[in-house]
């Protein structure tokens, strides 16, 4: 730099942070030899702060946009001449670091390990993960700064994610493993935890010098065995409520299902298994016959529907042939 442009310095009257970048949550107002003169004005826009430090120690706080005189020990031309042996440097050290103060959204969250619990419902252990955003606004600037950016040139969001995330998991993690929601209730309990989440992490957010302006969940997922072991579960949840509508135990349903298995394989001995099923099947959609003693009921029409639909979904498993199903459900029908 040249004695002109230091001059020319010398003569800088507006400071101001110029295109500030999104990411930017701190920025330290840079000049050659970090000399803020005299009669200097300092140009706050909406949604920023600065904060003024001289030989050291923090002496003011602007936290209101608008244009401030700012006071230093240095005087122009004066220090330039004077500093002509030692690089142009000022004897009066002068620092100021803008701020973002308007609001800082959508930082991302997420759970870097899965959080394990016992599922209240199913009884064994379940790995679940979570994942959203958060806002936030600084509310204390010096604490913040003295702490955390300590003289830095420019601390950005990335930054302070890494920061926020180290301390906030071990709370929400915490609540999540304690409120033990159910593999089936994640999802219809999604603005209760993100309401819990908020409550249990403003502490960490304050202590930083942060309000904590809303916390979301946008999505959960559980471990690939979690959702097999669930998986498995409701088919047999689900063949348990087929041999109900049915009218036979469970033990009888997975009889004949295995008999279907079997008569899928090729061979006499296959067909003759799928003999057997058509006749188990004959057997239990029956139309139930009256005792001498006892005339028999007419069924009424919801009941026959459900067996109708039961019936074709034993069609569509391969427990039964197209002639059986046609046959059974013509009985069926009769009923109504």
């Amino acid at each position: 730099m040249t004695l002109g442009d230091q001059i020319k310095n010398q003569l800088r009257t507006i400071i101001q942070w110029e295109s500030p970048h999104p990411a930017e949550i701190f920025y330290r107002f840079t000049d050659k030899g970090d000399e803020l003169k005299n009669a200097s004005k300092l140009v706050l826009q909406p949604g920023q702060g600065a904060v003024f430090t001289h030989e050291g120690k923090i002496v003011g706080v602007f936290d209101q946009e608008g244009i401030y005189d700012i006071k230093t020990a240095n005087i122009p031309f004066l220090t330039t001449l004077k500093s002509v042996m030692s690089s142009f440097e000022s004897q009066h050290k002068v620092g100021l670091w803008f701020y973002r103060k308007a609001d800082i959204v959508n930082v991302r969250w997420g759970t870097r390990m899965p959080i394990t619990y016992n599922d209240p419902v199913y009884g064994f252990p379940v790995n679940l993960r979570g994942f959203g955003n958060f806002s936030i606004r600084i509310v204390e600037p010096v604490e913040f700064f003295t702490r955390i950016v300590a003289g830095r040139d420019c601390f950005g969001q990335s930054e302070l994610q890494e920061l926020l995330l180290s301390r906030v998991m071990q709370p929400i993690g915490t609540y999540l493993a304690t409120a033990r929601f159910s593999y089936a209730e994640i999802a219809s309990h999604m603005n209760e935890i993100a309401d819990a989440a908020k409550n249990v992490t403003e502490n960490v957010f304050a202590g930083l010098g942060f309000s904590l302006l809303d916390f979301r969940i946008e999505s959960t997922s559980f471990d690939e065995e979690t959702q097999k072991r669930i998986a498995e579960i409701s088919d047999v949840q689900a063949d348990a409520k087929a041999a109900q509508l049915v009218g036979v135990d469970f033990a009888e349903l997975q009889r004949l299902k295995a008999l279907r298995d079997a008569a899928k394989n090729p061979g006499a001995g296959g067909a003759a298994v799928g003999m057997m099923a058509g006749a188990n099947l004959g057997a239990m959609f029956a139309t139930p016959q009256p005792t001498p003693t006892q005339p028999a009921a007419a069924p009424t029409p919801p009941d026959a529907r459900s067996r109708l639909k039961a019936l074709k979904e034993l069609f569509d498993d391969g427990l039964i042939d197209e002639a059986d199903f046609q046959s059974r459900k013509q009985e069926i029908l009769k009923l109504l």
